[in-house]
This record gives structure tokens, sequence and C-alpha cells, in this order.
């Protein structure tokens, strides 16, 4: 999901940073009732479908159902447990479970009923009214209402609330720019019409406009619970999803427990237990202190041997949606000058980093949308490595004299610890291909949130993007837009802006060509360093842990897991 920058702890950790997606059996009962619609959705779905065909590798299959048990996992701090503050994969991972909202993603990336039963939209496409289902309940029993929901709206968009990501997920609704300016509390848009009707009114007709309301950014949050307890509200939240908070120390441990009123059926297990304090994931496996962990590089060799006893357990997975890279703010020195920002990305083997010091385990992004994701064009080129070209370009930029040339720095998520291997190969390449230094500083990964929200990095690395929803809107329109809050490079195109405006309505397939062309035009104008898609992911999952799903977005799914006999 997030959702939203996902922290690269090294590339050997991704696969549990980001393996956090779901399911559900419950039958669909949306009245869609518009063709557009209805075909945007199919479209969606259907840029996810090359990654499902290895489906059966993906989830660990079925058995001997056992109700109960604990599940082990390694995690890190969530930046936040709110989410209407949301803005990352390691937050969501964990808000998915206790939270939830009108609708939301199954692992086969259908878009489903959560919370409302059904909904209908109106002929013009622009009004969305939903059923909340009679036995949708907060943990503590109390019915989920109509009024909940306009609420939780409410106070997502409120300045007070701060929220980073309200503005991009909530705009299209209409009245909710007033609130967040602060003209008014009251979103004009989101109508109660009894206790169990909401309707939402959105500026135009948009097809993803269903998916954003997947993301936590609307989810519904108890007002009691937030109003009473206030800021400490989030030690107990009341929240909607199939698990509840138990306890949360930090940097030891998080528990959740199972919330027996779950509106879709109670989880499996009784506990989920992430273990917040590190270690070596592989060690603790082996020692049955946890049932998954990632395989990375320094053991991959080793347990894809069908001789070693690891190797029966071994799943793998497809890549996720998601990729990682360098960002520039250019409005900041050296990196206003397009040519100097087209010279570092010619001057980057990715090729060669890929093969000799990722083992493989990525593969090279010269776009930003990722494969098998709708929209993405496997023929657009890029700028890739052409050292020749590279130094022709720093030597027509304004910062060819290396007088005239700022200090460099490119912060990173961090607290002492030692900065991913590729960066480093990356950085001595700009100073052997271009003579270009640069320094590296780290940031606590909850500032290095804050601050890149605020725009305060020169350069910035060490994070990716994830998708929240299947449709190009999520990766080109929320990072480069000028005007949207996730613009962290304060990147400014007008005419791209004009195309992702025009993009947000009309024909899905006339939407897709405009996003090819968007596309094209920002990886040439280089506000980025596109580093690494991912591969195959590789995962060691314990033989009696059943329903693990790893779908390529972050989506509610730990209800599933079971353990069998």
């Amino acid at each position: 999901m997030k959702n939203k920058p996902f922290l690269i702890l090294g590339l050997l950790l991704l696969v549990i940073c980001i393996a956090c997606g779901g399911g559900d059996e419950t039958t669909i009962k949306d009245e869609v009732s518009t063709k557009e619609e209805k075909k945007s959705l199919e479209v969606s779905v259907k840029g996810s479908s090359e990654l499902q065909e290895k489906k059966d590798k993906s989830v660990v299959g079925s058995g001997a159902k056992s109700s109960g048990g604990v599940f082990n996992m390694l995690w890190s701090d969530p930046p936040t447990l709110d989410p209407h503050l949301t803005s990352d994969t390691t937050s969501a991972g964990i808000i998915v479970e206790i939270f939830g909202g009108l609708v939301a993603f199954d692992t086969d990336l259908n878009l489903v009923p959560d919370l409302a039963e059904s909904w209908e939209i109106s002929s013009d496409a622009q009004t969305y009214t939903f059923k909340i289902r009679d036995e949708a309940v907060f943990h503590d029993g109390k019915n989920v209402t109509a009024a909940d929901f306009k609420w939780s709206f409410e106070r997502a968009a409120h300045p007070d609330t701060a929220s980073p990501v309200a503005e991009t997920y909530l705009s299209d609704i209409v009245g909710v720019k007033e609130v967040l300016e602060g003209v008014t509390t009251d979103i004009s848009g989101v109508t109660v019409i009894d206790e169990k009707t909401l309707q939402i009114e959105i500026d135009a007709p948009k097809a993803y406009f269903l998916a954003k309301l997947t993301y936590p950014t609307a989810y519904v949050l108890d007002k009691d619970n937030v109003e009473i307890e206030d800021s400490e509200w989030t030690d107990n939240p009341n929240g909607t999803g199939p698990f509840r908070l138990m306890e949360y120390k930090i940097g030891e441990r998080l528990i959740l427990e199972k919330h027996p009123n779950y509106h879709l059926g109670p989880a499996m297990l009784d506990r989920i237990q992430m273990n917040l304090a590190g270690g070596s994931s592989m060690a603790m496996y082996e020692n049955d202190e946890i049932h998954i962990t990632g395989v990375g590089m320094l053991d991959l060799e080793r347990i894809k041997d069908p001789a070693d006893p690891l190797n029966s357990q071994l799943v793998t997975a497809s890549p996720s949606f998601s990729i990682s890279y360098i960002g520039f703010n250019v409005t900041q020195p050296p990196f206003d000058d397009v040519l100097f920002r087209q010279a570092l990305n010619h001057a980057i083997d990715k090729e060669l980093i890929a093969k000799e010091v990722l083992a493989d385990l990525v593969v090279p992004a010269y776009g930003i949308l990722p494969p098998g994701f709708p929209g993405y064009n496997d023929s657009l080129e890029g700028l890739r490595f052409d050292p020749v070209l590279a130094k022709k370009l720093l030597s027509e930029s304004n910062y060819f004299d290396i007088e005239n040339r700022p200090r460099i720095v490119v912060t990173i998520p961090g607290t002492g610890g030692t900065p991913n291997l590729d960066l480093e190969v990356i950085i001595n390449m700009w100073f052997e291909n271009l003579g270009v230094e640069v320094e590296i500083q780290q940031v606590e990964w909850a500032t290095y949130l804050q601050d890149l929200d605020k725009r305060k990095f020169q350069a910035y690395a060490g994070l990716g993007w994830q998708a929240d929803y299947p449709d190009p809107e999520d990766f080109l329109d929320i990072l480069f837009y000028s005007d949207s809050d996730n613009n962290h490079g304060a990147y400014s195109n007008p005419e791209v802006d004009g195309l992702l405006e025009k993009a947000r309505v009309g024909d899905v397939q006339d939407r897709l060509n405009i996003y090819e062309n968007v596309e094209e035009m920002i990886v040439n104008d280089a506000p980025w360093v596109p580093l690494w898609f991912g591969s195959d992911r590789y995962l060691l999952i314990k033989p009696y842990v059943k329903g693990y799903t790893i779908p390529p977005m972050t989506v509610p799914k730990m209800r599933h897991i079971y353990f069998a006999d």
C-alpha cells in the first residue's frame, strides 16, 4: 500500500518490509452503474495479471485448519499508527490490520467491499452512495455509522491534523480543499443520508476514485476514542479491522490480537507478534523464533540448493509494484539545472550494479511505472548509461566549473549504519565518470519522513515508492504534479501538469496513452534517478504456516493465516 515511501533497510530486507497484502472471500455486492467505472476496474486488475501467474508460488498452500496460535515476525517501529497521518509502508502494514474503510483490495487486487456492503454510482459518475454493513462495528462493539465516516474524512482534512497525505488522497471530494485551507470544517461533498447511508460527491468523473478510498487516509475512526484520549489515542485505538492493538513497546514488540466480531469473520490466528528489536532474521528463523524471513544475497544460493534442509520452505513471490530511486530537489542548486541532472543519470551503469553488486535481485529501472503495472511501457528508453554523453551534458551545464558547484549532500534514512552498497557504488561512479563529489548524511526514519514532506533535502535516497492502487495516477500524478504534497523534489513542468489533469478523466485507453507520454517527459526532465524495480522475492515460511499471501501491494491479509495441524 501505501503506500507512500517505503524504507529500504538494505535490499535484502525489502521482502519483509513490503510483503504486506491481503485477501478476503466476501461476495462482492457493488452495484457499479457506469460502464466506464467497470472498464477502469477491469484494466486495473488486468495490469497485475502477469504477476498473478506465479500465484501458486506466492500463496502458502492449504492444510487442515487449526484456529488459534501466535504468528511471529520481524518488523520495525511504525512512525505512526494514525491512519490519517500514515505515508509509509512500515506504518501501513500494521494500520491496515487494525482499521478499515469503505472498500479494500484483496490479494488479487480486486476492489471489494469492506465496511460498505454495496455502492451505487450516479449516471454522471460523480456521486457515490455507500451502504454500510449492519454488522460493521468498532473493536468495542459500537456500530459504525455514516456519521462516523463523515467525521473521519473531516478530521483527516482538518489543518490541525496536519495530514501529509489528506490532500493527495481526498481532494477529489467536493469541499475537501476548503477544509484543508481552514475555510470550513464541513466537507460539503460528504453527506449523511441516514445512519447507514453515506453519499460522496467528487469534482469530476475519475476512474480511480474508488481505489483511492482504500488508502488509510479514508479509514474510519471512532470520534470518542480520538477526542477523549487526545494525543494518546493511538496507544489504545478503537479500530474496525480484523485485529486490535494489544501491546506496543517501542523498540521491543508490537502485538495484535484478533477482533472476534470482525464484520468479515474473525481471524484464524489469536495474535500476531512483531519483534521490533531487530537481529539476524535468518538466525531467528532457523531458531524458530519467527515464522517468516526474507532471503538475501548471502543466503540465497545456499537455500536454492535442493540439498539444503530449508529449500522446501523457500517461497518465490512475484515482484512488488514498487520502485526505488534517488530524488533531486530541482529548486536547489545544482539540481536546478536539467543538464546536470541528466548527466548524473547517464553516468550510472545500472546493469553492472544489478549484476555484480546486487546479484540480479533487482531490475534496473529506466522509467517510473513498474513492470506488470497498468500503463507500463517496456519500450521506454530512459536515460541509460553513457559516460561520454554524461560528460558532454555536464560540460554544457551551469555547474561544469567545480568552483561554481555547491556542496552536494544526499540524505538517507538511518542512524549511523552503513549506506546501501548500491548507493556507495553510484556515488563512486559519479566521481569517476564526472568528477562530481557527493556526501551522504543520515536522518532517523520518522524525522526523515517529516523533512521529506517539507522538501528540506537537496537530494534524497534510501527509500522507494510502492503502489497504493493499480492506476498510473498513483505514481505519475501523485509524485510529479506540481501541487502534490508527495512531490518531494518540487518538480514542476506546466505541460506535464496539463496532461496529468487531462488524464484524470476520460476513456481508459486515452488515459493510458497520456500517461505514456507524461512518463517519458518526466524521465527526460530527470527529477529522479530511477534505480530498481523488484524482481522475484524470496522468503522462507514455516511449512505449517498456511494462507500467507504475498501480493504486489500493501493490503489487509493477516486474518487468513492459520497453522496446519
